[in-house]
């Protein structure tokens, strides 16, 4: 779905683009950005500013309008305790720097290992899934849960959030959502899930952030697009930390 580039051609009714352009964004439904080029529509881009290169750029609109949209959803505010799941992944790390945008205290659940990447990119305190049951680590409790495991790891966060806290499930699909859903209800949560939904609007305040250094795509590797094949066997390890990026 991602893409970023430079418009080769545009259809005779676009306006606000011009041949040359750098933009970036997404293929919605699913399909053809691994390609030297592609089409896609005008209201599912957004420029590039010179402050961000393109291989960043191609890395972001996926993974960081679903974490956008996700916390915009919890309305996550300044002041804050927003707990990540999987914070080193995709949506993960992308998250974080949001949330810490925003001027909350982020909770990151990791590896040990993906630790010091996730403190580089601001998260307050990091939790080793692998060792440590986050429920007993987290004393206070938190405000805002951003969930992309879902099943147990939604059982168990909704009881650090007070009433009125808010669960984003990103999980797709999530087969124990309704039992998640039906919990939190008792317990007054404010209950959301996420389809990531491609917009201009979104694409450019999330660009935005990219462009102030307040957000930076992790890219663990770039392949040229002739390996396409290895980089999906890659990405299906589920070990990526953050994103793999195709030059054509």
């Amino acid at each position: 779905m991602d893409l970023a580039g430079e418009v080769a051609a545009m259809g005779s009714e676009v306006t606000g683009f011009a041949m040359g352009d750098r933009v970036y964004g997404m293929v919605y439904p699913p399909g053809g950005a691994q390609a030297r080029y592609t089409l896609v529509r005008a209201d599912m881009l957004a420029h590039v500013p010179s402050e961000v290169d393109l291989v960043q750029a191609g890395g972001l609109a996926t993974a960081g309008l679903t974490a956008w949209q996700a916390l915009a959803k919890a309305q996550v505010a300044a002041g804050q305790r927003v707990l990540i799941h999987a914070a080193a992944g995709g949506v993960g790390h992308v998250a974080v720097q949001i949330a810490k945008a925003h001027g909350a205290h982020v909770i990151g659940t990791a590896r040990s290992e993906k630790h010091a990447f996730l403190r580089r990119l601001g998260a307050d305190e990091v939790i080793d899934y692998t060792s440590q049951d986050f429920t007993r680590v987290i004393r206070d409790g938190v405000d805002v849960v951003l969930d992309p495991l879902g099943d147990d790891y939604g059982h168990r966060s909704l009881t650090l959030l007070s009433s009125g806290g808010a669960y984003v499930d990103v999980r797709q699909p999530n087969p124990g959502r309704p039992e998640v859903v039906a919990k939190a209800r008792e317990r007054d949560i404010r209950f959301t899930d996420v389809t990531v939904s491609p917009n201009a609007k979104d694409l450019v305040d999330l660009i935005a952030l990219a462009a102030r250094g307040q957000l930076r795509v992790a890219v663990q590797q770039t392949l040229p697009l002739s390996e396409v094949a290895k980089a999906h066997e890659l990405s299906e390890t589920g070990h990526v930390q953050g994103k793999i990026v195709l030059i054509p």
